[in-house]
């Protein structure tokens, strides 16, 4: 967005992560402290974007993801995850668009994931806060109709983050974040409600509901292997540190 002309404003609770990104992209770029879970300091956030002037676009894309069974899990950990990935992205989109709708303009951009179409052992909770993503944003976009302000959806597949770390992936598409990052942008352009990335398993949601559930099973075994939804918790350790540290 930096290379288009765009003024950017980068929020997250690492701000020196931020500062570091903003660094790199120029002075186009900045950093603002912000805890997405917090509304305070959502509003602070937009309130300090908006001294650049109006807010035409904004990407919500916070995310955390913890893996096993459901029952092993730490209660206030995917209480967390919730109000993350999906508590978070309500916040933000709220707050920005009364002044969009006002000026007749604006672009939301809200980051779920091709979980928000497949569900997954070993990642519930983070399917659950994805297909509400995709709910919600499907919900807002009818109510967006005939104001100018649009909202896309984006679906990527697992992406070579930190948030994938230790994933067993077998035969699966992954993508690198520039390809996510390039959708993002791009959904400026057509504005389009929702985008898969790769663009070919924008159908995966239809199969998931058509086929009977032993079969779509059985296909995922094969795409993922016995352990389909494994993960290493040695390799995950790290990213899981930092997110609880955040």
């Amino acid at each position: 967005m930096v290379e288009r002309g765009a003024i950017v404003w980068i929020g997250d609770r690492d701000l020196a992560a931020a500062t570091a990104t903003a660094d790199r992209l120029g002075h186009r770029a900045h950093a603002h402290h912000l805890d997405v879970t917090d509304v305070e300091s959502f509003s602070a956030f937009i309130d300090a974007a908006s001294a650049s002037g109006p807010i035409d676009m904004l990407v919500n894309n916070s995310g955390i993801q913890h893996m096993g069974r459901l029952v092993d899990q730490d209660l206030d950990a995917l209480q967390r995850e919730l109000d993350i990935n999906l508590g978070a992205v309500l916040t933000g989109t709220r707050l920005v668009l009364p002044g969009m709708i006002e000026r007749g303009r604006g672009h939301v951009v809200n980051v779920s994931s091709m979980a928000g179409k497949i569900t997954t052992p070993g990642i519930a909770t983070y399917c659950a806060s994805k297909y509400g993503v995709v709910a919600l944003s499907r919900a807002v976009r009818a109510e967006l109709a005939g104001t100018g302000v649009t909202l896309t959806t984006i679906m990527p597949a697992a992406t070579r983050t930190d948030l994938t770390s230790g994933v067993l992936l077998r035969l699966q598409p992954t993508l690198e974040p520039a390809d996510v990052a390039a959708a993002i942008v791009d959904s400026v352009r057509h504005g389009r409600g929702e985008v898969t990335v790769p663009r070919y398993l924008a159908g995966m949601g239809i199969l998931e509901e058509l086929i009977p559930s032993p079969i779509m099973w059985w296909l995922k075994r094969f795409v993922g292997g016995a352990a389909y939804g494994a993960f290493d918790p040695a390799q995950r350790r790290d990213y899981l540190d930092r997110s609880r540290a955040s």
